[in-house]
């Protein structure tokens, strides 16, 4: 341990553990219900819902590259609120009223009522596969962030007892609740992020000795010829990643990113699911959207801030400029970069505490959405299939399926620690776009699905696969694989999406379906 928290920090520090084991305990009421477990009976509470899927939606990677996101660039991120709206118009018309119309645990059993068992199988293999790439880099950036911390290095030993900390934590904390404890875990720890993000925040503004007027204008007039920081909707046509949050990206790729996020990603959709009716979900679903604004505006505009102090020693009245983000020879980002250097006794803890309660949030979500699909679709779906299974052991199943998706889940961090020592792939680009590896094949299938009469299970899985296949091939660390340096080319990852949504469409659509129709619901 080094000496960079105070007795104050580590006062704060443990008073939040104390409140994880206390609410952990109340929380987890044991259940043997499978409804109850994976479900939550259909009965959970409408604003807890809408938290829950704001929380699941937003991780560490929020907290640590939101702020990021505001010092290097602008205000367009905010944008792509325009597709989470499109999105959730869709979703409550075209999916929500079909979960609930065939009674689904998972979103994939509705592709088994569609297409057959082996489409239900084929699509939760590949969301597991996606989401435990993007919950364990996830799981390894928060880890990374406490390790700086706690240990004032990013060691390997640190950062493993970070994971094992995190991971630890996050089962005990759902293992017997299931989705009902992750459901009110996530309000606890939605209020403790976003609190510490406001906490920084006021701070910052606090210490920025101008006034607001003067913020606002350096704001909007940088430096020589730079576009204004303010900026909230980019019309310039650029596909690479830099322009990944231009209006048409966020018209086209995070339409489609969104409608993945909210309908067909178990991790999501599973809040929703827990509603009474569709009505319900949809109301959870535009009211979660309606939270998270102002919430990323916050941690946008900490970066902004963080902008100001660094960059404009003029209005901070110092003569240094703006810093090599770095921590004992370790990249860091610029939020990362003030906490650990800038941030006073007691802050400092809370800040920790943030990161640690958006890596739970996160993490909570992944355990239970992937046991979800385990059990149900793989396990009892696949390996138990015929076999008359009780409620009970059912529960029990999900118990143990949530204790190898920790371990699973720690295993991919620790991967991405030694991936990041040894490669140049951008960590931070990845932790915030994997997901679209399994995206595509899924939007082209339950496109298919939706809107055809067609469709088949060897073109389903040639879709899941190829939709799969393309995204990655288009990463700049897989292209090296393949390709020579001169061909090389930069495409944001929106539009990898719509190329993979589009594709995995169309070879979805080439196979004759052998069901023409929706199976008539008992």
């Amino acid at each position: 341990m080094i000496d960079q928290f105070s007795i104050l920090d580590w006062s704060i520090f443990l008073a939040y553990g104390l409140i994880l084991l206390a609410t952990g305990y109340i929380l987890n009421k044991r259940t043997n219900s499978s409804q109850d477990y994976f479900l939550g009976g259909n009965k959970m509470a409408l604003w807890a819902v809408g938290i829950s899927v704001l929380a699941t939606s937003q991780s560490a990677a929020t907290f640590l590259g939101g702020p990021d996101q505001g010092y290097r660039g602008d205000l367009t991120y905010l944008a792509t609120n325009i597709a989470a709206v499109i999105a959730a118009i869709f979703v409550a018309k075209f999916l929500l009223p079909k979960f609930y119309q065939y009674k689904v645990y998972t979103v994939y059993e509705l592709l088994g009522q569609r297409f057959g068992e082996n489409a239900k199988y084929q699509a939760g293999l590949v969301y597991l596969v996606g989401r435990l790439f993007a919950s364990g880099s996830r799981l390894f950036m928060a880890a990374i962030a406490i390790a700086m911390i706690l240990f004032g290095n990013v060691d390997a030993s640190s950062v493993m007892f970070a994971i094992l900390i995190i991971a630890l934590t996050g089962f005990a904390y759902t293992m017997y609740g299931g989705i009902r404890s992750v459901i009110y875990s996530d309000v606890i720890q939605c209020i403790v992020y976003v609190g510490a993000a406001l906490l920084v925040l006021v701070f910052l503004l606090h210490n920025i000795p101008t006034d607001m007027s003067t913020i606002i204008s350096a704001l909007q007039h940088p430096s020589g010829d730079a576009p204004s920081k303010l900026t909230l909707l980019d019309f310039s046509a650029d596909f690479s990643s830099a322009g990944v949050f231009s209006i048409w990206s966020v018209l086209t790729g995070f339409v489609l990113l969104n409608i993945a996020a909210f309908g067909l990603d178990q991790d999501v959709s599973q809040r929703m699911l827990t509603c009474k009716d569709a009505k319900s979900a949809t109301k959870a679903l535009v009211s979660s959207i309606a939270m998270g604004i102002p919430i990323v505006l916050v941690f946008v505009c900490i970066g902004l801030l963080l902008f100001i102090y660094y960059q404009r020693p003029d209005l901070m009245m110092q003569t240094d400029g703006a810093p090599t983000p770095e921590f004992k020879g370790q990249t860091v980002t610029i939020f990362m970069y003030y906490v650990l250097t800038d941030l006073p006794n007691g802050i400092k803890a809370v800040v920790t505490i943030g990161i640690v309660a958006a890596a739970l949030s996160t993490l909570n979500s992944g355990l239970n959405s992937m046991a979800s699909v385990a059990v149900q679709d793989i396990y009892k779906g696949w390996i138990k299939k015929g076999v008359q299974l009780s409620d009970s052991h059912l529960v029990f199943a999900g118990r143990v399926a949530m204790g190898v998706v920790a371990i699973a889940l720690s295993l991919m961090a620790a991967l991405c620690y030694y991936w990041q020592q040894y490669t140049d792939m951008p960590l931070l680009a990845f932790a915030l776009s994997v997901m679209i590896f399994s995206y595509s094949g899924l939007l082209g299938v339950y496109f298919t699905a939706l809107f055809s009469k067609r469709g088949s299970a060897k073109s389903i899985f040639w879709a899941l696969f190829i939709g799969f296949l393309i995204p990655v091939s288009m990463q700049p660390y897989v292209m090296t694989l393949y390709l020579p340096e001169t061909m090389h080319f930069n495409l944001g990852f929106s539009w990898q999406l719509i190329i993979g949504t589009t594709f995995s469409t169309l070879i979805c659509l080439m196979g004759k379906s052998e069901k023409t129709h929706w199976k008539t619901v008992a």
